[in-house]
């Protein structure tokens, strides 16, 4: 049974399934079938644009940060490949297939039971992220039950985390009743809340770099496609400092340019076409909100206890102004921050296109503000090439043991976007311990986040959009996603 979804999988990929299972959860909430049908197509236009984009401009990136190291003669062995070599390996393992297959079971029996409000069942894709960790830990510990109960456990606090920041989440990307929960991308929520304290006593709430104080103080210059080539000229510059007499390095440098402007013009668009898929669940979900009877009024919407929200691929919010301007300019500074950084044994490079993806939760829960966002990066994503170095050895070992070729010349292999993760670093180390004690602590830490949540969600929400509203001069970007 395990293999037989794995070849369906694979033989059909994200492109065809997610639209499959978008077609059916519209059904299921009593879309008409032609608008079923449509959101479907635009799952899959969506996904297929992403990996167009992504595909061609991978390469790209990856040639002029590889020229960024060799120009340093800075060498660091555990190689960041990309997420999709750890993709490849979750589904390649038991562990990983038996929670694609029970897990879908799992997450509508959660969302059943009102243990969470996000809908986990609309981002099955995304399930490939709780796979890979209890690969990891299957490959270390060889105990089936363990490693399948840590991704189940990852599942858990993911879906708390993305219930926490849902509410500004959707008003910030304007995605109704929507909020991403993959587990690569969803701890972010972490240093969002905590740190955000810290920057305000810095003053950097007061600090107005928006996309719109861009376009207010720079004109044409502000917009995000001459941003984008602006960004690529100094990435550019940066991977031929030794050859900028040359012809060859401006041509590179030049296209380069033109490159990541098309990158920051293109995304919005397709991640417009990809938010459609979701419009017509989101709208059928605030059609069917409960209404006091007694009054005939609709609920405020922090309120109500009865909201939920679909959970969405980190794809429709990559586009926004704010998280792919941050994105990319946390590029060049996550390379040397790499160099730099005492003990760090991983050198980020396929990944850097995905620090949009990376800093979705950052934006919203910050309002867009780039300064934040770029302040929160670079403390967490630093934290996570310490979890990245730590676990290079096992990840590069899982990921050979499950089939997936290691790159010649390359001593490890990490993806920094699935395993640079701080949060998910500590419970994999608590769980591959087999301690009962640290187990436990993990699981008492997880139940208490879930009581405040289940008791105390209006007064989080409400919270968290006070916190943003510090944020001076900023009250949302212009550009928000559009449908």
């Amino acid at each position: 049974m395990l293999e037989t979804v794995n070849t369906i999988f694979q033989t059909f990929g994200a492109s065809v399934v997610v639209p499959i299972m978008i077609f059916i959860i519209a059904l299921f909430l009593k879309v008409k079938p032609k608008i079923a049908m449509m959101s479907a197509f635009y799952a899959g236009v969506g996904l297929t644009g992403f990996g167009w984009i992504i595909t061609v401009f991978t390469p790209v990136v990856t040639k002029i940060i590889k020229q960024m190291v060799n120009s340093t003669g800075i060498s660091l062995p555990v190689v960041d490949i990309g997420w999709q070599a750890g993709s490849l390996a979750s589904f390649g393992s038991t562990v990983g297939l038996s929670f694609f297959v029970f897990g879908l079971i799992v997450e509508l029996l959660l969302f059943a039971f009102g243990v969470t409000k996000i809908f986990m069942a609309s981002n099955l894709w995304n399930n490939f992220g709780f796979m890979i960790w209890g690969t990891l830990c299957y490959y270390v510990t060889h105990n089936f039950w363990l490693s399948l109960g840590l991704s189940f456990f990852m599942l858990l606090y993911a879906l708390a985390l993305a219930e926490i920041q849902a509410d500004r989440w959707s008003d910030y990307y304007g995605v109704k009743n929507a909020s991403v929960s993959s587990i690569h991308n969803i701890e972010q929520v972490v240093p969002a809340v905590l740190l955000d304290p810290l920057w305000n006593l810095l003053g950097f709430n007061k600090v107005k770099l928006t996309p719109e104080y861009f376009k207010d103080k720079l004109g044409v210059f502000g917009e995000p496609t001459t941003l984008g080539a602006l960004l690529g000229l100094i990435i550019g510059i940066l991977g031929n400092i030794h050859d900028l007499g040359t012809l060859k390095a401006w041509g590179q440098i030049l296209v380069f340019a033109i490159d990541l402007s098309a990158v920051m013009t293109i995304f919005p668009l397709i991640t417009g076409v990809f938010a459609k898929a979701f419009t017509p669940l989101a709208d059928e979900i605030d059609k069917n909100r409960k209404v006091d009877n007694s009054t005939s009024e609709k609920k405020d919407s922090i309120h109500d206890k009865k909201r939920w929200f679909l959970g969405v691929d980190d794809g429709v919010g990559y586009g926004e102004p704010a998280t792919i301007i941050s994105g990319v300019i946390l590029i060049p500074i996550m390379v040397v921050i790499a160099f730099l950084l005492p003990g760090n044994k991983t050198l980020p490079i396929v990944d850097l296109i995905s620090l949009p993806f990376m800093v979705e939760s950052i934006v919203a829960i910050t309002r867009g503000n780039i300064l934040k966002v770029i302040a929160n990066g670079i403390v967490w994503f630093s934290l996570g090439l310490y979890a990245s170095s730590w676990l290079g050895s096992i990840y590069t070992g899982a990921i050979s043991h499950y089939g997936v070729a290691i790159p010649a010349g390359v001593v490890m292999i990490t993806s920094f976007n699935l395993i640079a993760r701080p949060l998910n670093a500590l419970v994999f180390a608590a769980f591959i311990s087999g301690s009962p004690l640290w187990i436990g602590l993990a699981v008492i830490i997880y139940l208490v986040l879930l009581f405040v949540l289940r008791t105390r969600r209006p007064q989080i929400w409400t919270y968290l959009n006070k916190m943003a509203d510090k944020n001076a001069g900023f009250s949302g970007s212009n550009d928000k996603i559009t449908y």
